[in-house]
């Protein structure tokens, strides 16, 4: 199946209004080297048309073409064809970029262009101008702005790219002062003062940008300013081109010196404007947002969601956006961008005010309002003393009106409820780190930390894009250093972008090292740590030991019994801190008890713990979470493996641990928590003395209940650092379990010359260490071990070794199951009644103990005897029974080879068709499971019975598939089947 990630033509859209780029379900495309962009660039702005290889060289080199310059083109477009149509099948036509008469032409939708998209909004806002609709023309205008993302064209090489580059830069400017014009007569004058002196200074010889300053000034009352800003134009005008302004400028500087009425705003058409109490419009309208950032990038979806609630109709209520999220997630930047954007559907103003939420002085409400009031034109002396009073006559002041409030680093609801408006119209949007401020009919939006994609995209944007595309692989790093959270992403960007010496990768080394990385997190006066330390403050003291414990787990995130066992309380206490640190945001509730720190705020929590709890207490607390998993552990075993012996042999716990009501809900468990017991395993080994014993049990344990191979290889690095670790200690008894556990692992692998080395040594630690529990486990495997490898004379000794400890262990189960083992070895040293007694002996020592997996086992292994003694009927109702019972326990393992065992019964039936069903079944599984044993079993099966067939090509395949698979094992089964290959080969003629 193709990769649907890949990018096509139907999905991408490019950006040529900065960067070239193109972007497939917000994820850049890799388009190549610089010239090649630069052609992708000339076939885009075409717009379809056909542009001749002549044309294309010329519009790349100009004079300076190089002999190879056609090459380079059709070299070019091959890359090209290989990016836009991912999926076109080799010797087929292109149908996107398309050879047409000598030259090329890309078929792509204008709309997927932003620079067709640009001059479409132009043209719309020239057409709404030309029929009297002033804000659809500044609305068009301002779509056609958004698109842009820096210098178009930015970087490319080539004549035609630096004439576009200069066209699409003027229409870039033409388009601002047609948005200027727009917004000065809608009376947005007081807005613009602030952008449009920006723009001046970066191009201050423009006049139309100087006569809009004035202008603007001029409304705002600021007439002197006006004057001065007319001042500096001419000044510059006549010292660096020699010339006095033009009409223009000199007629609005005399119409600004005599206060020209014509000046002033152009009267309104009916709206619905506010009015005041009184019934008189306010003499001006508040602005207050703060400034919003020019790098804002991402959060398209949520943007628009957080403004459709803002904009939403819903009756006599006042729409209500509160956004919630950690410290340094963003949510101011993301509020005020997302306020900005909804200024035209509030043009009676927008108040802010910082509540100061998360410091020790929080915003007193009274205060804000009264701020609030003067800025809706409310003389001071008329503002209440009382709150109560202070607030109704703020809801009389806008009643009517349509204002946007952004309240911005809520403490509680408290402080927010006195500062609602009283009626629908206007509109409120909330920032706050606790999760605890709920407001009747409020939308909350959580505020995550950002995608991949938005991290780099905010880097770029701060750092610049040739830094970050030529260190992709650091870029990528680097984010994920920053736990992809905007705050540190804005910090580490903006330490590269003043260090142009430093490269992505020196910056990603510094932050390598967890116990410095908040330290480097740091940037003039924005720093991480103090962002995360005004939350904390005010934690009370049981949630701050909370968030100081919770974050020693390496875990990368915590169920609520974990939990409690690191806070050493019950699961509902710890639900209660847990759930306070959730609405504090300094934790994260997930999913129903579950709970999760950002990687940043872990580090931040660690650093307060090392400097608050004692070295005793925080190894206490990991110890407890230790004895908790064993604890659970255990729990599963007793549950899925019944009266083993094991139970009895495993460091003691003090704790009760999660029960369980049955198999299902164990195994639910042992899969849900994998990553938990895994981490808390490899923590304790490394970090925490005197715990191998119990993290080596929980190894041993814990390694026996997981089936297939999806979890080998983590096991096996954990096996390793165990047995390291507990030589180290000089603990034999950890060290055989663990050698044990890895020689398990690799015989599973197939690996059997490693499994031999790992499991003799396991067995002859645990001699060393007297552990019979141990000493029994290992002499069984290395038995079915050499069982396995065709020396039945050497597994026979071990097996009897392993069964004699049964007695010591008082293990049945066990027993049952080595004499199981034994009776297969005693048929290979052809000794059948001893074997067909042995197996029939463990089927009765395994009913005894009503254990369900020993009994399966048992009968899985009577079958095998039965069958090689020549009695498949008898041995296809021992192993279906055994089949039903692995099925039942989900031990897929077994059921493949209980398939696998019952094809061979069929087959010798003469009952062909069934062979082959069984064996498919046994196939599906192994191969799902990456057992080679189990499939060079069932492929065996399959090519006799095709033969038998019918289809002696397709059995013969799988007869040979077999052969391959038995010989890399060392397997007695690959010498049958190379005396069938052999004896139906054609003979030589």
């Amino acid at each position: 199946m193709r990769d649907t990630t890949e990018p096509s033509a139907h999905r991408l859209h490019f950006q040529l209004l900065g960067p070239v780029r193109a972007v497939a379900d917000d994820r850049h495309v890799d388009l190549g080297a610089r010239q090649q962009r630069a052609m992708l660039a000339v076939l885009l702005l075409r717009g379809g048309a056909t542009v001749s290889s002549d044309e294309l060289i010329d519009a790349l080199w100009g004079e300076n073409a190089p002999p190879q310059a056609l090459g380079t083109i059709r070299t070019y477009a091959s890359r090209l064809r290989t990016l836009l149509e991912p999926g076109r099948a080799a010797r087929t036509p292109a149908t996107v970029l398309v050879s047409v008469a000598g030259g090329y032409a890309l078929r792509v939708a204008p709309e997927r262009v932003d620079a067709h998209v640009f001059e479409r909004h132009l043209a719309r806002a020239a057409a709404a101008r030309a029929a009297g609709d002033t804000a659809a023309a500044r609305d068009a205008y301002a779509a056609a702005l958004e698109l842009w993302h820096g210098t178009a064209l930015a970087g490319l090489p080539g004549p035609y790219c630096e004439r576009q580059q200069d066209r699409l830069t003027e229409a870039r400017l033409a388009a601002q002062e047609g948005l200027f014009d727009c917004a000065l007569a809608l009376g947005r004058h007081a807005e613009l003062v602030p952008e449009l002196t920006s723009l001046t200074a970066e191009h201050p010889l423009r006049e139309r940008l100087r006569a809009q300053l004035i202008l603007a000034l001029y409304r705002c009352g600021r007439q002197v300013d006006a004057l001065a800003a007319y001042a500096d134009a001419r000044r510059l005008l006549v010292d660096e081109l020699g010339v006095d302004p033009g009409p223009e400028l000199t007629r609005l500087h005399a119409q600004v010196l005599a206060g020209d009425p014509a000046l002033a705003l152009p009267a309104p058409a009916a709206t619905t404007a506010a009015v005041s109490a009184e019934g008189r419009r306010p003499a001006g309208a508040p602005f207050q947002l703060p400034a919003g950032i020019p790098d804002f990038t991402g959060r398209k979806e949520l943007l628009g969601e957080v403004r459709g609630a803002l904009t939403a109709a819903a009756g006599p209520a006042v729409p209500i956006a509160v956004l919630t999220g950690i410290g340094g997630v963003g949510k101011t930047t993301l509020a005020v961008h997302a306020a900005h954007l909804a200024r035209p559907d509030f043009p009676d103003g927008q108040l802010y005010v910082d509540l100061r939420g998360t410091s020790a002085d929080a915003a007193d409400s009274g205060s804000v309002l009264a701020h609030f009031l003067q800025a809706l034109d409310v003389p001071e002396p008329d503002i209440p003393d009382d709150l109560e009073q202070r607030a109704a006559l703020y809801r009389s002041v806008l009643a009517d009106r349509r204002v946007l409030l952004l309240l911005d680093n809520a403490h509680d609801a408290a402080q927010i409820r006195p500062l609602l408006p009283g009626t629908a119209g206007c509109a409120v949007l909330v920032t706050t780190r606790s999760r605890a401020v709920t407001l009747g009919g409020a939308r909350q939006f959580h505020v995550g930390v950002a995608s991949e994609t938005e991290a780099l995209s905010l880097l770029t944007a701060i750092a610049g894009e040739e830094r970050v595309t030529a260190e992709p692989r650091a870029a990528k790093a680097l984010a994920a250093a920053c736990g992809h959270l905007p705050l540190a992403v804005r910090i580490v960007a903006s330490r590269l972008a003043s260090r142009p010496g430093w490269t992505v990768a020196s910056l990603v080394a510094r932050l390598d090292d967890e116990r410095r990385r908040l330290d480097e997190l740091q940037a003039g006066d924005l720093t991480v740590e103090s962002t995360f330390r005004l939350g904390y403050a005010h934690l009370p003291a049981d949630q701050a030991r909370a968030f100081r414990l919770l974050a020693l787990a390496d875990a990368p995130d915590l169920p609520l019994a974990a939990a409690a066992a690191l806070l050493d309380c019950d699961d509902f206490t710890a639900e209660d801190l847990a759930e306070g640190l959730a609405d504090a945001g300094m934790l994260e509730s997930y999913a129903p008890g579950r709970y999760r720190f950002h990687d940043l705020l872990r580090l931040y929590a660690r650093r307060r713990a090392e400097r608050t709890e004692t070295p005793e207490d925080r190894r206490a607390a990991a110890a407890r979470l230790l004895d908790h998993l064993l604890a659970t552990v255990g729990n599963a075993s007793r549950i899925l493996e019944p009266d083993h012996a094991l139970h009895r042999h495993l460091h003691p716990v003090t704790t009760a641990g999660t029960g369980f009501a049955d198999a299902d809900e164990a195994r639910q468990w042992l899969r849900r928590e994998h990553v938990t017991l895994a981490a808390g395993l490899a923590q304790s080994v490394r970090e925490l003395p005197g715990a191998l014993r119990p993290a080596g049990d929980l190894l041993l344990t814990w390694s026996g209940l997981i089936e297939g191979p999806a979890h080998r290889d983590e096991l096996r690095r954990l096996s390793e650092l165990t047995a390291v670790a507990a030589h180290a200690a000089g603990d034999p008894r950890v060290e055989a379990r663990a050698r044990y556990t890895l020689g398990n692992l690799h015989y599973y692998t197939d690996v059997y010359e490693a499994a031999e080395r790992e499991l003799s040594e396991a067995l002859r630690l645990a001699e060393a260490a007297g552990d019979p529990m141990c000493r029994h486990l290992a002499a069984n495997a290395l038995g079915i071990l050499c069982f396995a490898t065709d020396r039945p004379a050497r597994a026979l000794p071990l097996l009897e070794q392993a069964r004699s400890l049964c007695d010591a262990l008082d293990d049945k189960g066990s027993e049952a199951r080595v004499l199981a083992n034994t009776a297969r070895v005693r048929l290979a040293l052809d000794r059948p009644r001893e074997a067909e007694r042995d197996a029939a002996e463990a089927v009765r020592i395994a009913g005894a103990t009503g254990n369900g997996p020993t009994i399966a086992l048992t009968l899985y292994q009577h079958g095998c005897v039965l069958h090689k003694t020549g009695r498949p009927d008898l041995a296809a109702r021992q192993l279906q029974d055994a089949l039903g019972s692995f099925i039942e326990q989900q031990q897929r393992g077994w059921e493949g080879l209980a398939w696998a065992r019952l094809a061979e019964c069929r087959l010798a039936e003469w009952r062909d068709e069934d062979a082959v069903s069984c064996a498919e079944q046994s196939l599906a599984i192994a191969a799902d499971l990456g057992k080679t044993y189990c499939q060079g079993l069932a492929l065996a099966v399959l090519g006799r019975a095709r033969i038998r067939l019918g289809d002696p090509a397709r059995g013969h395949d799988h007869l040979r598939e077999a052969l391959t698979l038995f010989e890399r094992l060392g397997v007695p089964e690959a010498a049958s089947v190379r005396e069938l290959l052999a004896a139906r080969a054609p003979s030589a003629t």
